[in-house]
């Protein structure tokens, strides 16, 4: 599962971009929006990168991914 904080999410209309961003790179992908914690919960086979990828381009790029990022 990745985990994202989203600082712009605020509402339904974010919501939806979101999940929808999420979905053109893996349609059956599961997205739990906490509107409150502005964070995003994403199950999903697709690679993160494609996900991040999806996020930026919708204009919903994650502050803070609150999973910790492997490092080389």
């Amino acid at each position: 599962m990745l985990e994202y904080d989203i600082a712009k999410l605020s509402c339904g209309h974010c919501v939806r971009a979101v999940t929808e961003a999420v979905q053109e790179v893996d349609p059956a992908a599961q997205v739990q929006v906490d509107l409150a914690r502005k964070h995003v919960s994403i199950q999903t086979q697709a690679e993160a990168e494609r996900v991040l990828a999806a996020l930026v381009e919708a204009g919903y790029p994650p502050s803070v991914p609150s999973a910790p990022s492997a490092s080389a």
